[in-house]
């Protein structure tokens, strides 16, 4: 079974190295002996790994992939193209794919789908969604035959490191990414992580697998980590919470619809997911008969996500051989995706307000001409200004945001100081 891979990175390199130093386990594994025959690089002259032939690395991704001798493809280059061409030819010549293309998957993976379809042939994406976690064949396979109800994960390290060093130290946001940078859980840019693109496509990806409906970046509501401040970890604190940011995929309630969102969130500290600490990932799963599950592991890195490649690869390779096709798209149910305003939810309000009679009583009315039931109040006065603390019960997300749009607005609000979604349970 002989294989091309594209990209020699980190995920790359270590990919092409347990290739051959657990090559006789894989190749009893499978049923045949896996070959490394070829390395699409960008500069194939660059020093890398003594211990890869550098007969193997070539510059001509496209050629790579058309040899007649290449059985089965492997992309860890990231990004949409040249990657895209790439895969498409690939499996239009029916030719298995693996893939930890998340951004890909997310924004072209109907594309892909078809064309795996169209050709009998197989892509496997486990390594896209918490790199060695195995999540992407329990929605797909073990929980096929359940209702999910919910999607509820950490899955992007770098804000998870950034807002567990927050709640631990009490340090401000930027002095928590300039540490995570410091050791390498940041990139030089940090955008794709802090603004929430990176959590948003892997969001895309398992509200597709678990609600058998086809999802895209575009239709994921988006809201990063980097309003997120000390007061905010402080006031989490004081609730038995903590913050997290979070990926989001449900079934709404009263209605054939889905919600996918990811933004920060207050959670209760005895919620499985607060645990979930520095540059770890986890998702929790809600379904009707299986009830609640949780996944947890180290979410990137070139070992624990090369795992999960190499595991899709044997999934792959068993298939070809056996003439047979792994599980492809299940989009049948095709739910319409809701809009963030028709969204329920609750929220944390944080006001700085006048310490002075009826104060209160202003702020809850402006609640009620929207519809939005206070849960909980907390007041602490400090001189002529005080600090008002109210949690919601559920409520549209729309009516929650025109609250807050009106708190601004109001005489005795000094500053609406802080808004957080509320998820997990009641805090």
């Amino acid at each position: 079974m002989n294989i091309a891979l594209l990209g020699c990175g980190v995920v790359g390199s270590e990919i092409a190295r347990l290739l051959r130093t657990s090559a006789d386990d894989l190749a009893a594994r499978v049923g045949e002996p896996l070959a490394l025959v070829g390395i699409a690089v960008r500069d194939p002259g660059r020093a890398r790994d003594p211990e890869i032939d550098p007969a193997l690395f070539t510059a001509d991704a496209a050629g790579l992939i058309a040899r007649d001798d290449v059985d089965l493809v492997i992309e860890v280059v990231g990004g949409i193209e040249p990657a895209r061409g790439w895969l498409l030819a690939a499996l239009r010549a029916g030719k298995p794919v693996v893939t930890a293309n998340k951004a890909l998957l997310a924004s072209h993976g109907t594309t892909l789908h078809d064309a795996a379809a169209d050709a009998g042939t197989d892509l496997y994406y486990e390594a896209a969604v918490g790199g060695a976690i195995p999540l992407i064949r329990p929605l797909r396979e073990s929980l096929a035959g359940d209702r999910v109800r919910r999607v509820l994960g950490i899955v992007n390290g770098t804000t998870n490191f950034v807002l567990t060093r927050m709640d631990e130290t009490g340090a401000s946001f930027a002095e928590a990414l300039a540490e995570a940078g410091a050791l390498g859980y940041a990139e030089a840019d940090p955008s794709a992580d802090i603004d929430g693109f990176d959590a948003a496509a892997k969001a895309a990806i398992m509200a597709q697998l678990a609600f058998h409906t086809r999802v895209t970046i575009d239709d994921v509501y988006r809201v990063g980590i980097g309003e997120v401040t000390a007061a905010d970890i402080a006031s989490a604190r004081e609730l038995g919470c903590t913050v997290k940011a979070l990926a989001v995929a449900e079934r709404s309630a009263d209605t054939e619809g889905i919600s996918v969102r990811v933004h920060p969130a207050m959670i209760p500290r005895t919620h499985p997911l607060a645990g979930v600490r520095e540059a770890f990932n986890a998702v929790f799963v809600e379904a009707e008969a299986a009830g609640q599950l949780m996944f947890y592991g180290q979410g990137a890195g070139g070992a624990p996500t090369a795992s999960a490649v190499l595991g899709d690869v044997v999934a792959v390779a068993r298939n070809r051989l056996a003439g047979r096709r792994g599980p492809g798209e299940s989009s049948y149910a095709a739910l319409p995706v809701l809009p963030m305003g028709r969204t329920v939810t609750r929220y944390h309000v944080n006001l700085d307000v006048t310490d002075k009679t009826g104060v209160l009583a202003t702020v809850a009315s402006a609640f009620a001409r929207h519809d939005v039931s206070i849960r909980s109040v907390r007041q602490d006065g400090r001189g002529d200004d005080a600090s008002l603390v109210l949690v919601t019960h559920a409520a549209p997300d729309a009516a929650l945001s025109a609250t807050v749009e009106e708190l601004r607005g109001l005489a005795g609000v000094r500053a609406v100081s802080g808004v957080l979604r509320v998820e997990g349970g009641e805090p």
